[in-house]
């Protein structure tokens, strides 16, 4: 029974599966390509939507591309979980507009019903002790499916998207982004493919891997043993400031009320690799801000102006 309670807790402490995964994906602004179910040798299938902005155009200047995990919380009420939605659309095509960030397009990526096992960093789960990983690995239905995700969006995904779309391919002009477990994934990416990922967005990351049945944050014990394996991990992983960029961020309600501790810690290893602050790298806090599309949405145009920057690259 603690178990399936566990479990329960942890479903919702990340976005839900689609309410329509087969649905049709309305904007409010630019324009949709549907990629519809794209098959992996790496990773389950799952449906692709790629979003262009306003104005977007085949030939000339090429864009930028931002990965975003959970795909279908992005653009559209109708497919995201609980009803809500990132407004990435109309979030990112005001922004372009105002010449505030690059031309960029949004490829959007949806979960799975393993989402768990492929959003958890596998290398950082590694570092857990053994009774620690058979918690995570029961909770999560099974080992990290992480490296195969990433191959699939490295591998294929990303070259179908360089075939089909007028986009940039370096480093400088490609960035990924999630929240919650899709934070986690986020940062592993940018991590294990730093020649590939100029940038990351981590949005309230779901650091405690798990969580008490009550609600409340795991023990001082959990706490530090998942800390420091994630500043095991993070230590030596972490790519260049120089020619990276990392934004991170929490709310203080909810489930993000039990995120600031593990994020300090986290800071200190960024500090530690030589990220400064409001140049390579930022970390926000947002009193009364909650775990959920709302609150990002609200929020979004902070990370999409960080990484995208018009001003320049890095």
């Amino acid at each position: 029974m603690i178990k399936r309670l566990l479990f329960i807790l942890l479903l919702a402490a990340v976005p839900a599966a689609a309410a329509d995964p087969l649905g049709p994906v309305h904007v409010g602004a630019g324009t949709v390509v549907d990629l519809g179910i794209v098959q992996s040798k790496y990773a389950d299938p799952r449906r692709v939507v790629v979003w262009l902005p306003t104005g977007y155009s085949a030939q000339g200047q090429k864009y930028s591309v931002l990965y975003m995990h959970d795909g279908q919380n992005l653009f559209d009420k109708a497919t995201a979980g609980y009803g809500m939605e990132w407004e990435i659309d109309e979030h990112l095509d005001a922004l372009i507009r105002d010449k505030k960030v690059r031309p960029t397009i949004v490829v959007g990526i949806w979960n799975t019903p393993k989402r768990l096992q492929e959003y958890v960093p596998s290398k950082a789960f590694s570092g857990l002790p053994t009774e620690y990983r058979a918690k995570v690995r029961t909770l999560y239905g099974g080992d990290p499916l992480s490296d195969g995700y990433l191959k699939f969006i490295v591998r294929e995904l990303r070259p179908m998207i360089a075939k089909r779309f007028n986009v940039n391919t370096n480093r400088a002009d490609t960035a990924i982004m999630g929240s919650s477990m899709g934070a986690l994934i986020s940062l592993y990416a940018i991590d294990e493919y730093p020649e590939i990922f100029g940038s990351a967005g981590m949005m309230s990351t779901h650091w405690p891997l798990f969580l008490k049945p009550d609600g409340q944050s795991v023990s001082q014990e959990e706490y530090e043993v998942v800390s420091s394996a994630f500043e095991r991990y993070l230590a030596p992983a972490l790519p260049d400031p120089k020619s990276h960029k990392l934004y991170f961020d929490h709310g203080s309600e909810t489930l993000d009320a039990i995120y600031k501790r593990y994020q300090d810690r986290v800071d200190a290893v960024v500090a530690r690799r030589g990220y400064t602050q409001d140049a390579s790298w930022l970390t926000r806090s947002f009193p009364g801000q909650k775990h959920n599309e709302i609150s990002w949405a609200s929020r979004v145009d902070i990370p999409l102006e960080f990484l995208f920057s018009a001003s320049g690259r890095r």
